[in-house]
């Protein structure tokens, strides 16, 4: 299974919330949803999104959403919206069929993740070429918003990640996904 991390520094913990643009970009996780999910006239069942959202009011959030049954292009926001306001105290709640919501660290889900052993491929304009890399198919690619991941939470993982890079031009975290899905696809690898 294909696994995605999102990682946005502003992205709203709380789902009272009215606009996108003002709640800290989440226009771009939405994107994001749709190009992890979306394919002409299908939706891919084969992969796994992580959102972690460290914006106000209750940092971190962890979204986790994979083989969703109820999601529309035309309601991404009201997905989001709606896991952030089904979030629980100490507790992983499956907010809706296939998405749950948790309050959980990055650096403690990357150290997780290290821990059984995957490769962890951070998307980084420096990192060597994806088409060079051999990826397996239990590989987890992290890439941040237009902002991209605080230098203090690199530093906490760069020891558990590779950086690979899908080319010299600046692409938007959405367009990213579909870069990394396409190369993936185009390898075979589920």
């Amino acid at each position: 299974m294909r696994e995605f991390i999102y990682f946005s520094k502003k992205a709203r913990t709380s789902g009272a919330f009215k606009e996108l643009m003002s709640a800290g970009r989440l226009d771009i996780a939405c994107h994001v949803i749709i190009m992890t999910f979306f394919v002409s006239n299908a939706i891919r069942k084969n992969v796994k999104l992580h959102l972690f959202f460290y914006g106000p009011p209750d940092p971190p959030k962890h979204l986790e959403i994979m083989n969703p049954e109820i999601i529309s292009k035309k309601d991404i926001s009201g997905l989001i919206k709606r896991m952030l306001y089904k979030y629980k105290k100490n507790k992983k709640n499956e907010a809706l069929p296939g998405c749950w919501i948790e309050k959980k660290s990055f650096q403690g889900f990357v150290e997780e993740l290290s821990e059984q052993d995957r490769n962890i491929y951070l998307l980084d304009p420096k990192g060597e070429d994806i088409r060079k890399v051999e990826i397996d198919k239990n590989s987890v690619f992290i890439f941040g918003d237009h902002e991209g991941i605080p230098k203090q939470e690199l530093r906490r993982i760069k020891n558990k990640v590779k950086k690979i890079s899908i080319g010299n031009i600046a692409y938007f975290s959405s367009q990213v996904i579909a870069i990394v899905q396409n190369e993936l696809d185009r390898r075979g690898i589920d």
